[in-house]
């Protein structure tokens, strides 16, 4: 039951001299700290004069690049320790980057927070700030948000991975990090390449690696003079020997059409996805060995032209 004190409203009165008297406590002390910075000009300083420098000016700046530097270590270190707990627990490293920059922004907005309440700032103030300005930042950063947003997506729907090889925005490369606002992407000639994930999310996805398997595909052309069923025997051969190609799926030659100047095959080996471009380059070299082991030509591009009679034609040697 409620005393008849503790239920009585607080004094308007008492509450109004509370802060008259703090703001007085304040005004005070910057009187202080500014006459210590005169006479500290004026060359005519005491040892009382240091010392209200020092507690007005100087030790809030070394707390607040003390507490800097602690918030940027304790950041990094609790990134560093979510990773490894996700990796303890089995989880794919995309999700485990993901969480780990999530925590590591989120000590440094509640650093900030405190950085800002060394100064003075109240915590409920700076909320109220953040509240009358939020709509416009929500504007300006539209873009950015867009990009959190697709980020979001890409761990929900999971169309790569770290490690994947992957096709998109105009970028081909391995998926490096997928991160908050951004893709990175490191190409087969060691470049990175950085990508908003709006761009990443927004366009076509080709993820090249996602299957174990790939089909290398080279086309032959082969002499109109050739017989095309012993130039189907080379290229089975070739299929079936080529180092790194798979047996099943068995390999396939495929007489694809009469071109304009060669009869054009397609011989097409299933090898391990990581092998692609090795068999890829060991098939074509031995199909040109085999053919010309074979006495198979691979003829030049060729055009028969006809003439109407009556035109002379001097073709003179250069």
């Amino acid at each position: 039951m409620l005393t008849q004190d503790a239920a009585q409203p607080a004094d308007p009165a008492a509450a109004e001299s509370a802060v008259e008297s703090a703001a007085a406590t304040g005004n005070a002390a910057l009187e202080k700290a500014s006459g210590a910075w005169a006479s500290l000009t004026d060359g005519d300083i005491t040892g009382d004069d240091i010392w209200l420098l020092w507690d007005a000016v100087g030790w809030p700046l070394v707390k607040v690049i003390l507490l800097i530097i602690a918030v940027l270590l304790i950041s990094s270190w609790a990134r560093g320790f979510v990773m490894k707990v996700c990796d303890r627990a089995k989880i794919e490293i995309t999700l485990s980057r993901f969480f780990g920059n999530l925590v590591k922004y989120t000590i440094m907005i509640l650093g900030g927070v405190t950085i800002l309440q060394t100064f003075g700032v109240e915590a409920t103030s700076f909320a109220a700030v953040l509240a009358a300005i939020g709509f416009a930042i929500g504007m300006a950063l539209s873009g950015t948000l867009g990009n959190v947003a697709s980020g979001i997506m890409l761990l929900i729907f999971r169309p790569f991975k770290v490690g994947d090889v992957v096709s998109a925005a105009g970028v081909t490369g391995k998926i490096f990090e997928i991160g908050l606002f951004s893709t990175t992407f490191d190409t087969f000639d060691n470049r990175r390449i950085i990508v908003p994930n709006g761009s990443v999310y927004g366009d076509t996805i080709e993820n090249i690696s996602y299957h174990s398997t790939r089909r290398a595909d080279i086309a032959v052309g082969v002499s109109y003079d050739a017989d095309v069923d012993e130039a189907r025997r080379v290229l089975e051969g070739v299929g079936a020997k080529v180092e790194g190609g798979l047996a099943d799926p068995a390999p396939v030659v495929y007489l694809k059409e009469l071109g304009g100047s060669s009869v054009d095959f397609a011989l097409r080996v299933w090898v391990k996805t990581e092998d692609y471009w090795a068999v890829k380059e060991r098939l074509t070299r031995d199909t040109k060995v085999a053919l010309d082991n074979a006495g198979i030509g691979i003829p030049y591009p060729q055009r028969d032209v006809h003439l109407p009679q009556g035109i002379e034609v001097t073709v003179k040697n250069a």
